[in-house]
């Protein structure tokens, strides 16, 4: 059964979504974005790689990669098999080496090398979806902008703040009841508690402190000391 109550009216689904996302921000204070970059193009081409892996294991790989290719030009010009050898341990190697050049020749081609600030540029990229765009446009840029991954959604549903699967009706959902300029530090947030509290198979109910407005409270063991063991900290949890 679906956390979301129809009948909670939109002004108080609103009032206790703000009040956990203002809960978010004490337990989260160090929310962050965890993929490393320097550049726009660093933080286009690791949110490219992070796609099914994790962010510990694209900044193992990125060092190496940002000091071979150090621009579009790098990329548009990469010899298949190198580009693809460095970036074996991501998974998926192949198709993200594709992207990876890809990229590189539309930011050559179209927007002589620089990685452009709008979404609507960003999406005609190769391997570049809204919540790519997003990540760049607001760890890169500043433009606020929601990051819908699958933690994201699965919390925001779990919250009861929407029943939407798609992630393009779940950020204009969220849209709707998260101030626009909070949006870009409310996704680090809501991403650090489903890596490290909200699991999941097994959410820290018990050790949770948005306990008192989650309609799911009890999804996972509440008793504290159990829960509590179901915490991960920062060192254990960057890899989901």
């Amino acid at each position: 059964m679906s956390p979301f109550d129809p009948e909670e009216s939109p002004l108080a689904r609103t009032r206790r979504a703000r009040r956990m996302a203002r809960e978010l921000a004490v337990i989260h204070p160090d929310a962050h974005c965890e993929l490393d970059f320097t550049t726009p193009l660093e933080l286009l081409v690791a949110t490219v790689l992070s796609a099914q892996t994790t962010d510990k294991t694209v900044n193992k790989v990125t060092p190496v990669l940002f000091a071979r290719y150090p621009d579009a030009a790098a990329y548009a010009g990469a010899g298949r098999a190198e580009l693809e050898e460095v970036l074996k341990p991501t998974g998926f190697f192949r198709a993200k080496a594709n992207s990876v050049i890809g990229l590189g020749q539309a930011l050559v081609e179209r927007f002589d090398g620089e990685v452009p600030g709008r979404l609507a540029d960003l999406v005609t990229l190769p391997g570049v979806g809204r919540k790519t765009a997003n990540v760049v446009l607001g760890n890169a840029f500043g433009v606020p902008g929601l990051t819908v991954d699958t933690h994201f959604g699965r919390l925001v549903r779990r919250f009861g703040w929407t029943a939407e699967e798609d992630p393009v009706k779940v950020e204009a959902e969220i849209a709707e009841v998260i101030p626009k300029k909070e949006w870009t530090m409310f996704s680090h947030r809501v991403i650090f508690h489903g890596r490290r509290v909200c699991h999941a198979k097994k959410p820290a109910c018990g050790a949770c402190g948005l306990a008192a407005w989650c309609p799911s409270y009890g999804v996972g063991p509440l008793d504290p000391e159990a829960a509590a063991k179901l915490v991960k900290t920062p060192a254990a949890s960057d890899t989901e």
